[in-house]
């Protein structure tokens, strides 16, 4: 199975706010947080598109990379559900592979500071660019807060498993065709449970 990490499994809002603003803070440029916060799911260098003219971006991201192991990750916590999704899906013989925007170095040091057992974590991919991975790894879900996951799951032939954890509302995330929409991932157990079943045939289908 796989999951996305931001707003997903990982609830990184305060760390990364803390990043943005030492990064305003040292490059002198105002950095509207809440507002990074809101959207938060972009690539690091589509986000700072919006606050850095295109040739201060890599300096920027270079920066920002550098300062988010010390800032964000003692800031990071499990969102909800998160620790029992993992754990269900390995206690039923699953596998569980990670498929993130944010950089493979700081995504495996998140997840091993929330003490997440996975098989395999893959960062820098976004949208359609995660389908690679997911296939490759013969995921039958993958699960995410952003519409771009719904894309990712697509792309790589998994079942869409959208949590309204993120920016999107589940009427939104159902709108752009996920096949399963949940609250949150304390409502995964359940319906992974009754996705398993081979003679439940509700399973494959929106709820």
């Amino acid at each position: 199975m796989g999951f996305d990490l931001d707003l997903t499994l990982a609830d990184t809002r305060e760390g990364i706010a803390a990043v943005y603003d030492e990064v305003a803070r040292r490059l002198g440029v105002p950095i509207d947080t809440a507002t990074v916060i809101a959207r938060l799911g972009l690539p690091l260098e589509q986000e700072l598109t919006h606050w850095f003219p295109p040739e201060e971006i890599p300096a920027a991201a270079d920066l920002y990379r550098a300062l988010y192991a010390g800032l964000a990750i003692t800031r990071t916590r499990l969102m909800a559900g998160a620790a029992e999704a993992v754990a269900e899906v390995r206690d039923r013989g699953g596998r569980v592979i990670v498929v993130t925007g944010k950089n493979e170095h700081d995504a495996r040091r998140t997840i091993d500071a929330l003490g997440l057992e996975v098989e395999e974590v893959v960062g820098s991919l976004f949208g359609a660019g995660k389908g690679a991975a997911i296939s490759r790894f013969g995921a039958a879900l993958y699960v995410g807060d952003h519409v771009a996951d719904i894309e990712a799951a697509r792309a790589g032939g998994a079942l869409s498993v959208a949590v309204a954890t993120g920016p999107y509302t589940e009427d939104a995330l159902r709108a752009y065709g996920a096949d399963v929409v949940l609250p949150d991932l304390t409502e995964f157990g359940g319906w992974y449970t009754t996705w398993r079943d081979p003679e439940n045939e509700a399973g494959s289908t929106v709820i």
